[in-house]
């Protein structure tokens, strides 16, 4: 018996070397699979977005992109594997441009990325381009790629100039973010100032014209769009047009016109995996184009309306400064190294970095150049196709017009109203943006706005239309004459006392199960953006534990009518009074307290109840606030379940708006404190969380608030120690104390 490897004779046993191949042809396929499915993805994410310049945000370049990449070009690189075949040929060239067809429509997503990692993807990048354009052309003269060596000829051109396209590009990348940042904070004085001066708009209103200037800065500030925007992100569409075309012309010449090709006979050790392969290569190759084609197409069609023939050609050869700053500053700063004595070598370190960064200066200024000269280019030969569209849009001016009257609705009326010249952010050289914007006078504000509006939170409005003015409930669910349990009272958030007076509410008899229902639905849309205010306005490390507690029993709750082990469901149909209702949670709450300070384990938590864990905080709100209703008597009558019912209800009602009270500073916040990356989503958010409250915050004004500063009303501690002092925080006119009176009655807790 042969050695491991060999046969019998001794010799090299290869003939299970290949067997593996179909395999690896397949995870060759599923890595483009993947990189189809992410290009795919943000193709469709741009078009419901309706951004045409296709941001990069699930196929941008990074280290998972980098690896999936290498692992799909497995056949570019493959320099002894014999592909005799038809297949197997157009699979290698497929191979070669699916990387230029992922390289130009990753290229906005160099703009989100900081220094340290834009330096490390390109140069990741530049060593895999360079390692697969050595190996083709070792294939070329070992005669492994004997078709199509024009076209691979082509593809490797291509290559190199995205990859300089890419890296000179991010070059650009800090300065421009700086520059940004500085136009941005300007701009948004400036909106501060004008929105100071329109005090006297309804609340909504205002909200809305700030939230459609912090979008048009948002938007236009964005480095995905400045970058998408840029001259060598539409020259490196036209390269992405120009290999995706190469590729179609290869397979339509070798399926078309096979005379003109002489393929071997014989198979590949891929077999049908090639094929695979190149299926899956040539649909991601024309899905991933669709986004570098539009940027190429956006750029050409916006240049051929805008400006004259003659005004383009004098514009197009402008080099501008945000181009060649960074390396102007890098060539400015002296070259220190410490380990270099002598002054004739420091010498010559710092003539070399000189002329190291003039040659790259002169290779960003031509490259600069050549990507203008292909959108002028393209301008001449698109503006003639441009000219028919444009001549059957005029024939159809009347119907579009009719259409848009239609279709035009109040929130549009308004936004025209709105001058957003002033908030456009743009570079040098981007003048005409400014008009662009406003021609197009596309506001997706608009549009959020409506979705928001489509999906407002019924249950939760119908709640709290039953609230009180200036919302006492707040004061009035915990009693401060409660008996401590020899213990610090642990720190309260908006969510907990909620879920616990929920928890009480589905206990009481008698109530019927569509008041339930429709309970458990409102405080559960409520409380989804009570956890927006809280983390946002009111992020203390002292409310974790606190927080979490309540999202605990509302789990609880809603899904399983649960407090821990006592069934709410079961107890409500008990046919107990209220109060012997509230004494049974009462007792539960109790004895699951009495259990955690007699642990032995819990006693160094006794004086630090910010970490108590979650049973015990949830215990602690439950046993509090049964106990103030069963020693809340206004009346000598016996309070059914209903009335308590309704009671417990105005204070939930009450407690989510004095909350939800803060939705005016959280709108303003979200669409502000974020990074320039993350700005333009966060205003997205926040316009369609306006749409969703806008019933709320018109709610908001009509009951009234109290005079605390706006940190304090994010906190319902200072609430409630404001009702404390202040037990009649609001005049009211006569006719409101009335009404006030009326609604107030039904917070009286009468349990005999």
């Amino acid at each position: 018996m042969g050695k491991l490897g060999c046969n019998v004779d001794g010799n090299l046993d290869d003939t299970k070397f290949s067997q593996p191949m179909p395999w690896i042809g397949i995870y060759v396929a599923a890595a483009s699979l993947a990189f189809l499915f992410s290009m795919a993805v943000d193709a469709i994410h741009g078009i419901r977005q309706r951004k045409f310049w296709f941001p990069s945000k699930f196929s941008s370049l990074n280290a998972t992109s980098l690896t999936l990449l290498a692992v799909a070009i497995k056949l570019s690189v493959d320099l002894n594997t014999a592909m005799p075949r038809r297949q197997d040929q157009l699979a290698k060239l497929s191979s070669a441009v699916f990387i230029c067809t992922v390289m130009g429509n990753s290229m906005p997503s160099l703009g989100t990325m900081e220094n340290r990692e834009l330096f490390m993807n390109i140069m990741a990048l530049a060593i895999l381009v360079i390692t697969v354009i050595v190996n083709i052309c070792i294939q070329l003269g070992t005669g492994v790629i004997f078709v199509f060596w024009k076209e691979h000829a082509f593809i490797m051109f291509i290559m190199l100039v995205l990859l300089l396209l890419l890296s000179f590009s991010a070059l650009t990348v800090p300065n421009t973010k700086q520059y940004l940042e500085y136009k941005y904070n300007k701009k948004y004085q400036l909106a501060l100032k004008e929105g100071s001066n329109e005090s006297d708009k309804p609340l909504v209103d205002k909200l809305r014209e700030d939230l459609m200037k912090h979008w048009m800065m948002a938007h236009t500030g964005s480095p995905q769009f400045v970058m998408g925007r840029s001259v060598t992100c539409t020259a490196s569409g036209a390269f992405c047009l120009l290999s995706a075309a190469t590729l179609a012309e290869a397979m339509i010449r070798s399926y078309f016109m096979p005379w003109s090709f002489k393929f071997c006979s014989g198979e590949s050790d891929y077999k049908w995996s090639a094929c695979l392969v190149l299926v899956t290569q040539t649909i991601a190759v024309a899905v991933g184009t669709i986004g570098p084609a539009c940027r190429w197409f956006s750029a050409i069609s916006f240049r051929c309306t805008n400006t004259s023939w003659n005004q383009t050609c004098k514009n197009e050869f402008k080099v501008e400064k945000y181009w060649i700053q960074s390396l102007l500053e890098l060539k400015e700063c002296p070259l220190t190294l410490l380990r270099i004595r002598n002054r004739h070598c420091r010498k010559l370190a710092h003539d070399a970095k000189d002329r190291f960064l003039n040659l790259c200066i002169t290779v960003q200024i031509g490259i600069v150049l050549m990507s203008k000269a292909i959108r002028l280019i393209s301008i001449y030969f698109v503006s003639w196709i441009l000219s028919c569209c444009n001549c059957c849009k005029r024939i159809k001016k009347f119907t579009v017009e009719k259409v848009s009257n239609t279709e035009s609705v109040s929130g549009s009326q308004h936004s025209s109203k709105v001058d957003l010249s002033g908030f456009v952010l743009h570079l040098e050289g981007e003048e005409a943006l400014v008009g662009r914007m406003m021609k197009c006078h596309c506001d997706p504000t608009v549009y959020w706005f409506r979705m928001g509006e489509n999906n407002r939170p019924k249950y939760l409005i119908k709640l709290l239309e039953r609230s009180t003015r200036g919302f006492k409930g707040v004061g009035e669910f915990d009693s401060n004459q409660i008996p401590s349990l020899d213990f610090e009272e642990p720190p309260n958030c908006w969510a907990l006392p909620v879920a616990t007076l929920t928890s009480i509410a589905l206990a009481l008899p008698s109530i019927s199960p569509k008041s339930v229902k429709e309970l458990v639905s409102g405080v559960n849309e409520g409380l989804m953006y009570v956890r927006l205010v809280e983390n946002k306005l009111h992020a203390r490390e002292d409310l974790i534990n606190t927080k979490r507690a309540a999202e605990v029993v509302w789990v609880q709750v809603e899904l399983y009518h649960k407090w821990f082990d006592v069934d709410l469901h079961k107890l409500s149909l008990q046919g107990k009074s209220p109060k012997e209702t509230l004494q049974e949670l009462s007792d539960a709450a109790k004895n699951r307290l009495a259990e955690f300070v007699k642990n032995p384990t819990s006693q160094c938590l006794k004086q630090l109840s910010s970490k108590w864990p979650v049973d015990a905080l949830a215990a602690n709100s439950m046993y509090r606030i049964s106990q103030t209703m069963l020693r809340n008597k206004h009346g000598a009558n016996d309070q059914t379940g209903e009335k308590l019912y309704e009671a417990v209800v105005v204070m939930i009602s009450d407690i989510l708006g004095a909350c939800l009270a803060n939705m005016e500073r959280f709108i303003c916040m979200k669409a502000l404190s974020s990074a320039i990356e993350e700005r333009e989503e966060n205003v997205r958010h926040a316009v369609r969380i306006l749409g969703k409250t806008e019933s709320i915050l018109n709610l908001q004004e009509q009951r009234g608030v109290p005079c605390l500063d706006p940190c304090q009303m994010a906190c319902i501690d200072e609430w409630r120690s404001f009702y404390m002092q202040k037990p009649s925080p609001f005049s009211l006119s006569p006719s409101e104390t009335e009404t006030s009176s009326s609604e107030s009655n039904d917070l009286y807790l009468t349990i005999e």
